[in-house]
């Protein structure tokens, strides 16, 4: 090759140590978010600081590589992609689905298996925008591999923005053609997300790539008008000052469900992000960048895409309930137990990978031991608190029911017994109802031959219907269908003409709901109020036409913590026994003369939330009742007093 031929080696990008600086500001600001939520709120913008930042950075390697090649060889960048990327995931990937069944008990492996396939061929983004279908689903804890939907969003871009950029090369003035069409398709992006119908969901507008794409795209720009940065030093300064202020706004206030954000608000950040990175790149030796360059959070930055890969699955591993800590202890656990696991990642797996993938001289058997050992490393910090403690094994039917009613016995000492006189013929027929825990029941109740069970459960539907609610911590509204109850409860009990009614509800009642402009829960004396004048009405609904009345107490519940290893309050055990202790009440002041039947006792033997009973378990999410729990636990302590009740 002459001297003057350009060369056909990939160029490598410039290394800026202050980029890496930044890399570890977006990771803290994540990790903030989802650890300490209150302290940075609108942390989550740090996943856009690393868009901004990752379509400068790829674009700059492009611009150099046909600079100084005369080309561009995308098979060659996207198989140096793949190698910076793929190992660390699929070895998390792996972790987490082979660990779910143990160390994330409220997880379902099937739509599990679907996240671990969804974040592998990334299009995890738009899995977790529709990740919903069914009420449990919808309502469920958080995917482990939730987090993947950032890195999809990124791998399309990588797909997508190269060829583009290839194309926009034969043009003539091409950096002015790239910006300019950077910064066109960001603010295509943003209409998108302006003009997506609201009845989409955020979670559409939030993960969706078109809603997203502008953030890479405003790195994208940046580079390629760096140069003309570099000519004029005060503006950038300037603008860079502004940068970091608008910065400091966003991650302070800023929620995922502010509606700005998606009319232009993310856009700002992303250009406010663009301008730090800009004069971070084009004077490296300002005191900024050297404060960013120091040497600590310059390798916390090397080390961000392991710690951003790792920390979600080890949050909601080492969680309260395992840890036993909550707030500024476990949060430091948790970060201390991801900076661990992903230092191992970056130079047991990643590093060597890409020194093997680049031809170095690297030692082949440092990949599988590398391999091995960080996903020891990650098990082994799983595994140190133990699994969250299981009760003693004890017989299911020594947990004694509140109400003591005999079970009846045919004349032939078992089988099928008659319906009580005057009711309609046939054997006798229990109705449950009630919300989706109830639900469950009715529909992984086992058969009994002493009467016939009608499920009439509503999903996601209690008795409190008052419009304004929170659940886990967002604002919600009651389902469309909630609000008529009474109706469907009142032609539930006219169709099945009902010897006995079961009521459970163990949701719905026990949530933040505004009354008469003020935010309220059970055992407060309005709230109380008004839930006692719901129980009264449907208590006066099913037992109108001479049912007996049972109402079920509601189990502790632990349907997900908070960020901060705290429970959301319709969770907290003080809900659950005000809840119960007005059920009680309300009974006890009942014409009808409901009799409580105290599942609590029964789902936790023990005063307090557990998975399992007697070796059984009982419950599927932290909330509703699992098949094996309502056959093997509870319907062996309840059966016999329904029946009793059915005939007396």
């Amino acid at each position: 090759m002459s001297p003057a031929a350009p060369s056909t080696a990939p160029a490598r990008a410039r290394h800026l140590p202050a980029l890496d600086g930044v890399r570890a500001v977006a990771l803290c600001a994540v990790l903030l978010v989802h650890g300490l939520p209150r302290l940075l709120p609108g942390g989550f913008l740090g996943v856009d600081l690393f868009f901004v930042l990752s379509g400068f950075l790829i674009t700059s390697l492009l611009l150099r590589e046909a600079e100084e090649t005369g080309r561009i060889s995308l098979g060659g960048f996207w198989l140096r992609r793949a190698r910076r990327l793929m190992p660390a995931l699929v070895l998390m990937i792996a972790f987490v689905v082979l660990a779910a069944r143990w160390l994330l008990p409220a997880q379902d492996p099937a739509p599990l298996r679907t996240d671990a396939a969804a974040a592998l061929t990334y299009w995890a983004n738009w899995r977790m925008a529709f990740r919903g279908g069914d009420y449990f689903t919808e309502t469920a804890a958080a995917s482990p591999l939730q987090h993947t939907w950032s890195l999809a969003i990124e791998e399309q871009f990588y797909l997508l923005w190269p060829p583009l950029l290839l194309l926009a090369l034969r043009l003539p003035r091409r950096r002015l053609v790239i910006g300019a069409g950077a910064l066109l398709g960001a603010a295509a992006s943003v209409v998108t997300a302006a003009s997506l119908p609201a009845a989409d969901g955020t979670d559409r507008l939030y993960f969706g790539t078109d809603s997203r794409a502008c953030a890479p795209l405003i790195g994208c720009a940046l580079a390629a008008g760096l140069p003309v940065l570099t000519r004029h030093a005060t503006l950038r300064r300037v603008a860079a000052a502004a940068g970091v202020l608008v910065c400091c706004a966003g991650l302070a206030v800023a929620r995922g469900d502010s509606p700005w954000l998606f009319h232009g608000g993310l856009a700002l950040f992303a250009i406010a992000a663009a301008a730090v990175i800009g004069e971070l790149a084009a004077a490296p030796s300002s005191p900024a960048a050297r404060l960013l360059s120091a040497r600590a959070v310059g390798w916390l930055g090397q080390i961000s895409y392991g710690a951003y890969l790792w920390h979600w699955p080890l949050f909601a591993i080492l969680d309260a309930d395992r840890t036993g800590l909550t707030g500024v202890r476990l949060f430091t656990v948790r970060v201390a137990a991801t900076v661990l696991v992903a230092a191992a990642s970056f130079v047991l797996v990643e590093q060597p990978i890409r020194r093997a993938g680049a031809g170095t001289a690297g030692r082949r058997w440092l990949l599988p031991l590398g391999a091995t050992a960080t996903a020891a490393a990650a098990t082994v910090l799983a595994l140190l608190a133990g699994p969250p403690a299981a009760p003693p094994p004890r017989d299911a039917a020594a947990a004694p029911p509140l109400a003591t009613v005999a079970a009846p016995q045919s004349p032939g000492g078992g089988g099928a017994v008659t319906a009580r006189p005057g009711r309609r013929p046939g054997p006798p027929r229990v109705m449950v109802i009630g919300d989706s825990v109830s639900w469950t029941l009715g529909a992984y109740w086992p058969g009994d031959p002493r009467f016939e069970l009608d499920n009439q459960g509503v999903q996601g539907c209690g008795i409190a219907v008052l419009p304004d609610l929170r659940y886990a911590g967002d604002l919600h509204t009651n389902l469309p269908y909630c609000v008529t109850w009474q109706y469907r409860w009142s032609s539930s009990v006219t169709k099945s003409e009902p010897d006995v009614v079961v009521v459970l509800l163990d949701r719905w009642e026990l949530m933040d709901r505004r009354l008469d402009g003020q935010w309220t829960h059970v055992g407060e004396p309005d709230y109380d109020a008004y839930l006692t004048g719901q129980l009264r009405t449907a208590i006066d609904l099913v037992a109108g036409r001479g049912a007996r009345v049972a109402l079920l107490t509601a189990p502790y519940t632990r349907r997900q913590e908070r960020p901060d290893g705290g429970l959301w309050p319709e969770d907290t055990p003080e809900r659950v026994d005000a809840w119960n202790r007005l059920l009680r009440a309300t009974a006890a002041d009942h014409p009808s003369h409901p009799v409580v039947l105290d599942l609590n006792r029964v789902v936790c033997p023990d005063g307090k939330f557990t998975w399992q009973v007697a070796g059984v378990r009982v419950r599927s999410d932290g909330l509703h009742l699992t098949p094996e729990g309502v056959r093997g636990i509870v319907a062996p302590w309840l059966a016999p007093q329904l029946a009793a009740l059915a005939t007396t």
